[in-house]
Order: structure tokens, then sequence, then C-alpha cells
């Protein structure tokens, strides 16, 4: 049977085109029910694009609802799955049929919903039975002349319904939250309800009621007076952007102040500071939102007070006071208000339950592991059994006459403090996939054993012949670059850097593709690492290891004695690795005069050279910048970290560096050439000239001149500013430096103009990534644009789509700053950890000063804490905060940017959601604030060398720490786990 569809469209120059399009109907649509006569052969079904592993409906012999007297199957309308997918995801509804009217409108209206609705459909205990109603003949509804699309959805959702009612013979309920909906399909003698009825009329499961979301209407309470300002209607959001009496950005709430914020508005140099909750207007992290500009007279320098939520119950209050202000000698910016949402962060948080103090209370708060987030009311009856658990909770409104917005309970994780639970709570707080791959994307994997055929080797390159060799960190498994060095007749040097080939075996748009794209990344933790691949090719196919054939994407150059570069060329090949080996290792063989072999000729060959780069980029304005970067000692049988200490850097770790960066700018320029309009690149935008106030400022305060003009005069300006007094001075100013700067982001090069390809921190126009497809996504779809440049494999039409490349690029960078913030909490849960129990007294540097507290660099242990300037028993301390020097000043003691300091370092369990490390100050001394020292036996006093800090841009390219390497935990005590990877 043929219908058709019409529908108007407008086209970019305005005018309005009527589309009328084939509609095919069919009656051999499977109902769903696997014994119903109606449907005893069942066809094919356009349900396989939708829900792949449709499950048979078997409705129970009694009713598991109260509210409905006899056994039935469920059908969901669209806001149903959009406002309660966790009361789906909770395993106490099945007979659920979702209609392709319901799927089709939540895909277009949030994609996150719509994939955790596939997941649901792919569990075959769950009974989720998708129906294709729009291409059954008795189902199909057309479009109504005037009709609107809400209302024809509705009308499809009922005659669905009513269609089950009378093909089964069984009860149909249909569950919605539109009052108007319900009363439609009750006229038409369906049974219709909304989901709290049903929900709370479900007689064996009492606890879900505690995962129902609230709805906008029922949280606000119009008898309430209002806490904060109206939000515009999204129509006078519209008309106020276009008219240019608004901007839209992205909020972001302050780490070090709640009450501050900034908005990232594009093309404007400086974000929008907003101060003040009024001015937040429930904004949330994340939050895209639309800002008003205050009057000029009424902008305001960002505040250096650091300011922390103290726990309390303030009530349905919010007070602005005097901290919430800039100081007048800062330079004012941009400042404005949140005069609406244009679209919330949606996402659940993790947390800890704060229970009432009313005695059998079900209104309680939910205190997010997150400090940017605002605490949650949540509605349970389950306090006794979720107090000291870590929940999951979902905001779902944020009324204004409440202090904090509503949310629903999701689910527990498990007890507080226990090391599995704060590790899945790092995880879900930080968005990071980590569940165990499909078998869908397992099956994308090659057959063992895996051999290379006599088809590869007419294919490839063999190299089988030169003398590679890869170095890493110890105990890396995810080997993905390796090197060689050879002399040329001509007294030149062939070089090549040799990259794990993992395209061959992750072909576009296939399950394991998709995967990939979706993780993007992979992530290193302290004691763990999450794959974005399987481990059978990040650990074994894919992986350079010693002595085994691999598949290799390589570089190759034919270089003079001066590193220049004579000519290129990309190839796939065949490698066999003569040595996996650790940079502490190749270092060795380097210095060992004794040593001759060829692996070792070919390292000092590359040491040679890549020095000789090194000082070329330096010389051409590349910066070096400072990250303080540690690693744990854990024990063997608990994991539990046992000591801590700064990562030390050699020669070999910058040999390495300076040929991948080589081979990735090498990359750049060939898939620009090739595809000037759908490469991936990558870029670091130079920082606007007020962003280095702080660093200029610190300078000048030590007798020295920072010059920021360009990334040269930086360089230069940051090699001179050093203090033969104080050998931690440079690695500190380089560490404020970092602070400065822009993030690097990948992009299509299609969507700007080329000078903004530049990579500032690298001084170079062009770069990309190459070097590391087995945990960058980025590098695999480089891979793939190098192939299609030298003939080695085919394109495909979203690889040459700058679109889809841009969309993948915003994902991956988005993944990519995710995995940073992860492993960062990484480091401070396990240097939580190291600390319990411990008191230690250590030597600490002034790295930054504000208006009531100081930041202390500890470089024994490569971390920073917070000096808070009050005093818990003499409240008449009081330090005097001058803002030009920076400095503290007590009576006659004044503590300095820069300064030594000693303190000493406690770990404050008194908040269990918020353990913190506490910094007290022990000398210089001031009476009734300083501490006491602790005995000579108790703790180590002993100064460290330097930083492993001066640290190349090219790894942490614009204030984002290096990513790690970590191997699984070995049986020995003592085993050092946090190591850091190379790759830029």
């Amino acid at each position: 049977m043929l219908a058709h569809k019409t529908f108007l469209k407008k086209t970019r120059r305005g005018k309005i085109l009527k589309v009328v399009r084939e509609h095919y109907l069919r009656q051999d649509l499977h109902c769903g029910w696997k014994a119903c006569a109606h449907c005893a052969v069942a066809a094919p079904s356009e349900a396989s694009v939708e829900a792949p592993l449709n499950t048979p409906l078997t409705p129970p012999e009694v009713s598991p609802c109260e509210a409905v007297a006899s056994p039935h199957l469920l059908i969901l309308d669209t806001n149903v799955v959009l406002d309660q997918i966790d009361v789906l995801e909770s395993g106490h509804l099945a007979d659920v049929v979702l209609l392709q009217t319901v799927v089709q409108e939540v895909r277009h209206r949030s994609s996150p919903i719509y994939k955790r609705l596939q997941d649901l459909l792919a569990q075959s205990q769950r009974r989720f039975y998708f129906f294709v109603n729009e291409h059954h003949a008795d189902t199909f509804v057309a479009r109504r002349p005037g009709e609107t699309p809400n209302d024809h959805n509705d009308r499809a959702i009922r005659r669905a319904a009513l269609w089950y009612r009378q093909h089964l013979g069984w009860a149909v309920v249909l569950l919605t939250q539109d009052a108007d909906n319900r009363q439609k399909a009750q006229a038409q003698g369906l049974i219709a309800l909304s989901v709290e009825t049903y929900v709370r009329g479900l007689v064996d499961q009492p606890e879900l009621a505690d995962k129902l979301a609230v709805r906008a209407e029922q949280a606000h309470d119009l008898t309430r007076p209002a806490l904060f300002p109206e939000h515009w209607a999204p129509a006078a959001i519209n008309r106020g952007v276009k008219n240019g009496q608004l901007l839209v950005g992205v909020f972001y709430l302050s780490r070090t102040n709640y009450t501050q914020a900034s908005i990232n508005v594009e093309g404007r140099d400086q974000p929008v500071l907003i101060q003040g909750l009024a001015h937040q207007n429930r904004a949330l992290d994340g939050d895209r939102v639309a800002v008003e500009l205050l009057p000029a007279p009424e902008w305001r320098a960002e505040s250096e007070v650091v300011l922390e939520d103290d726990g309390q119950d303030p009530g349905d209050t919010i007070t602005e006071d005097h901290a919430v202000s800039g100081s007048t000698s800062r330079q004012v910016q941009p400042s404005g208000k949140v005069v609406g949402i244009v679209q919330r962060k949606r996402r659940q948080y993790c947390g800890v339950l704060l229970p009432s103090p009313v005695p059998q209370a079900t209104r309680h708060l939910f205190v997010p592991a997150e400090k940017k987030i605002p605490r949650v009311r949540i509605e349970t009856r389950q306090v006794q059994r979720l107090t000291g658990q870590r929940i999951i909770v979902t905001i779902d409104a944020w009324p204004r006459h409440s202090r904090y917005p509503q949310g629903h309970f999701v689910r527990a994780l498990g007890p507080i403090g226990d090391k599995a639970t704060e590790n899945e709570v790092l995880l879900l707080e930080h968005d990071i996939p980590h569940s165990k791959f499909s078998e869908a994307v397992l099956a994308c994997l090659p057959e063992l054993p895996w051999v290379i055929t006599p088809q590869d080797e007419s294919e490839r390159v063999d190299c089988r012949h030169l003398d590679i060799c890869s170095v890493d960190p110890p105990g890396c498994t995810d080997i993905d670059d390796a090197l060689h060095c050879i002399q040329l007749p001509n007294g030149n040097f062939q070089v090549g850097v040799h990259i794990a080939d993992v395209s061959h075996f992750i072909r576009p748009n296939t399950p394991i593709d998709l995967e990939a794209a979706s993780r993007s990344t992979t992530v290193y933790l302290t004691d763990r690492r999450i794959d974005m691949v399987p481990g059978l090719l990040s650990s074994n196919l894919c992986s350079l290891r010693g002595g085994v054939e691999r598949f290799a994407f390589s570089c190759v150059w034919e270089m003079d004695p001066e590193a220049r570069i004579i000519q290129t060329k990309f190839h796939k090949s065949i490698i066999k690795s003569r040595a996996a080996l650790t940079y502490e290792q190749a270092q060795n063989r380097i210095d060992d005069p004794s040593d001759e072999t060829s692996v070792t000729q070919s390292l000092r060959q590359l040491m040679s050279l890549s020095k000789i780069l090194k000082q070329r980029r330096l010389d051409q304005g590349a910066l070096v910048l400072a990250s303080s970067e540690v690693r744990f000692t854990v024990d063997s049988e608990t994991a539990d970290p046992i000591d801590v200490q700064v990562k030390q850097m050699r020669d070999t770790n910058s040999m390495v560096e300076e040929f991948m960066l080589a081979a990735n700018i090498s990359s750049a320029k060939r898939i620009f050439q090739e595809f000037p309009d759908c490469a991936m690149l990558r870029r670091h935008p130079a920082p606007p000239p007020s962003n280095f106030d702080p660093l200029v400022k610190a300078g000048k305060r030590q007798g020295y001149e920072i010059k920021v003009d360009s990334g040269k005069a930086l360089a230069d300006s940051l090699n001179a500013a050093t203090d033969g007094k104080n050998a931690y001075f440079n690695t500190m100013l380089r560490m404020i430096a970092t602070r400065c700067m822009m993030q690097a982001v990948y992009f299509a090069s299609g969507t700007i103009e080329e000078p903004l390809f530049q990579h500032y921190g690298l001084a170079c126009p062009i770069y990309t990534h190459f070097t590391s497809p087995i945990r960058r996504y980025a590098d695999v779809i480089v891979h793939r644009l190098l192939a299609a440049s030298i003939g080695a494999d085919s394109t495909y039409p979203a690889l040459l789509d700058k679109k889809s490349t841009q969309n993948i690029a915003n994902n991956i960078n988005y993944r990519h700053r995710m995995a940073q913030y992860a492993s960062r909490a990484s480091v401070n849960l396990h240097t939580h950890m190291f600390f319990r129990n411990k008191k230690r007294d250590e030597i600490g540097y002034v790295l930054f000063v504000r208006q009531n507290a100081i930041q202390v660099l500890i470089p024994k242990y490569g971390l920073e804490g917070t000096l808070y300037l009050r005093s818990d028993t003499d409240k008449s301390i009081a330090f005097h905060f001058d803002e030009d020097e920076p400095s503290q000043s007590c009576g006659d003691v004044t503590i300095r940017l820069f300064q030594k300091l000693r303190v000493q370092l406690t770990l404050d369990s008194s908040n269990v959601q918020h353990e913190k490390l506490v910094l007290r100050l022990v000398e210089p001394h001031i009476p009734g604030f300083s501490v006491e020292a602790i005995s000579d036996d108790e703790t180590s006093m002993e100064e460290e060398a330097p930083l492993a800090g001066s640290t190349p841009s090219s790894k942490i390219e614009a204030n984002a720490k290096p990513t790690r390497k970590r191997s699984s935990p070995q049986n020995s005590k003592a085993t050092p786990k946090a190591k850091k990877g190379k790759k830029s």
C-alpha cells in the first residue's frame, strides 16, 4: 500500500517548497507477541534499523499495578521517555511497546536519551518492543491540514494503542504526561494514566517512586517569594540575540569561588564575568545560556577571594556579600547576568545524601561530589539505606523560589570511601565511557591466531630488516610508536617514525569504529587504564612489541646532518621491533660507551638529531612550560599508595618527543595539501594579552620584564628569568605561564581561515596528531586521510565532509578535556589516600597570593595546596592583603610570591563528601597562627631537585597535563603506578 507524506520546507533564500514523498505501508509487520495468531509469520521489519535486538512481549497473568485491574501492555508517549528514562531503566517495567513515532521524536530531541533507549531495546530480558507504527497500514495516521506536529504524534500514539487493544484483545495502558492527551485517550475507551499514578500503584516496588523526575510545573510554588529573576522566554531570547542585546555562550563556574562564573562567547576576546548567585540565575556548570551585559560602570574585576560553600543549608535565601566583588585595582572585564537557559547540560551527578534533621522526612539534600554543582533537593523514602552511600541523582528543575535545584534519585553506587566506589564516582563525574565493550564491537576483532598473509606483504613496504625499536614508560603495553635511524651513503640520515596501523583493524562505520569515535581517547588513571579500543588491539595486535611482526604506518624522512628534512614519504609497512625499551634503558644504552650494537648506534644518531630539532624549535619561539607530574608507589596487595614522588625526565623523553612532533607536523602538511576542506588538524590559539597580566605582574615584582608580544618574546623572557637563590623560581614562573594559555583544540580545516591554524605553544603554522592512534581517535582520522592521499585506502563520504569532521572534532575535544580532568581527579584521590592518617612537614613555595589564601607548591610531591589565612583559635589574627605586590602581612611577617615556606600537611576527613588536604603554616612563625613543627622521625623535610618541570609546551598543550600511560598492577611491593606518556 502506498501513502504520501507532505511537508513544507524553507530554502536558504527564504522560499517555501512543498515536498511530497511516497510512504509505503504494509499489513505483515509483527505486533511483538510471539504467540500472536494474526502475525504467525513475522515479516522483515524496519525495526531492525532502530532496534536490532527486538524481544517478544509476554504480559503477566496478573496486573502489577493497583491502578489497572487486568494484565496489560504499556505504550509510552514521547515526554514519558524523555523525562522518566530512569524509571524505564530501573528494571521494574516490562512488556512496553515503543512506537516508531515516539522513538523518532526522542532521537530528534535528545541524542543521549535516544542512546539509552536503544540500550533498553537491546536487553532481551526487559521485553521492550519496537513497533513500526508509521509503516503499518492499520496504524498509519496522515497529517491533517493545520495540525501541529505534537497533536499529530499524540493522535498516532492513540491510534496505535487502540489497534493493539483490538489486535490482541488485551488491556493497553497509555502512559502520558499530557492531561489533554489522557482525556482524549480515555474518551476513546483507552486506559490512560500519568507515570506518577502508575508507578505509585506498583505495590511491590514502592522505592521506584524515588526515581520519578520532578516536572517543571510540579516544582514551582507561586505562594513562596522568588529568589531569582524570571528567565526570558525562548522567543524573547532569539530576538535579543538577533538585535545584539544578548550574548550566548557556555557557563563555567569558578573552581575556587562558587559565587563567580564566566561565559565564553564565540567571537569575543574576553569571557563575560558573572558575579553573584542572583546574576547566575540558576545556571549550572556547562549550560548554554543567554547573558545580558551590564552597563560599563557596573563591570568588575575577578575576585581574589577563595570561597567554598561551607556545607551548611541556609534555607531558601541567597546572600550576596562583599566576598563576591572583585578588587578595584585589577583590570575590570565585561560583566553580565544570565537571563535564560538556552540548553541545559543534562547529566547525572554523584554524591552523598544529607539527611533532613526532621524525623520521618522524605525530602533531603544531595551533596554532589563536583564542587561546581549546587546541592540538590530530592525526595526519597530510603534515607536509612542510602546514608553512608555514594548515590547518583539527576537534576530535573530549578524553580525561582528555591535556593537549590530539585531532582530525583537514580541509584546507589556503594559505600563512601570504598576504593572501587570512589573510582566509579570519578568516572561518572567526568562522563568517561567505561562499560565493557559490546558483543557487536568484539565481533569486529580479527580472529586469532592473526597472521600476515602474502597479500599483506605485497601491499606494504617490508621494514623488518631495519633496526627499529620503541622507547616508552616502564610497564607500557599500548606501544603505538617506534623509531629507526640509519646513515645513507650520501652522508644524510634516513629517519623513520613507525606508528601502529590501527585503521587497518578499525574500518569506518563499523560498531568498533563508532565506539572508538564515541570514547575518542584512552583515559589514564593512577591505577588503571580505560582503553579506547579493546585490549586485543591496544595491548596486542596494534602494540609494537619487541620481537613480533606488526603492521605500521610509517613516516620516513631523509635528513641532512643538521636535521633539515630533505624529503618525506608515507607508506604502510610491516615492521619487527628489535626491542621495546623504557626511557631509562634507552638512556643507559646511549650513555654506555662499550655498547656498539646497531640499535644503540641508531639511538645515538636519533639523540643527536633530536637535540638539533629541539634547539631549532626553541629558536623559533616554541614555549617550554611547566607542570607538576607525580607517580605513586603502591602496595601490591591492597593497591593503596605508600609513596608519592615527582616524575623524573630524561633526555630520551625529549628525543622521542621531537620525532613525534616532526611526524605530526609532516602529517598535517600532507593531509591539508590533499584535503584542504576536511583535514583533521589541531590548533593552539594565541592568548589575548590580558591573559598574561598575572605573569607579567609576577615577573615585574621580582625584577624581570616578561614580554608577551609574541611566543618568541615570551620564550626568551622566561629563559632569562632565573634566580640563583631560588631553584624553583623559573619553574613556578612557567607554571603561571601555563595557566595563561588557551586550550588546544581539534578542528576541521575547512571551518576556519588558514591564519588561525597556528599552534602557539609549538610555534608552528600547522599541526595535527598522527602518532597515537591506539589512544586517540583524531589520529585514526588522520591515518585514514593519509592512507587515501597515498592510495593505500579509499575515502568515504563522512571523511570528506567538513561538517562531519567538525562534529567528530567537537566530541574529541570534549572527551579529551574530561579525560584530563579525570586523570587529575585520580591523582587527587590517591594523594588523599596517601595522606590519610599521616601528618607531614614539607618545604613549599608561594605560587599565588589571594585575598584570603595562599596557594603553595609542594615540590616533593608535585602538588599544590591552599593555605587559608584564618585562625581557628585566635580570631584577632588578621592578615593585610597587598594586591599590588602581591603579599599578605601579619604583624612583622610578610609572605610574598615565590617565597619559601615550611607547611604541615594533613587530610581533613570531617566532610566525607569533600575530603581535602589541609595546609598549616610552620615557618615563618606567626604567633597564634603558625603550628608547631612535628618531630623529625615523623616527617621528611629534605628538599628535592626542581620539578620535572621544564616540560615542553608540546606535552602539555595549553594548560593540559600530559597524558599518562599505565600498566596493570604488578605482583611486587612498591610498584610504580603513575607513569607518564610522551606524546604531544
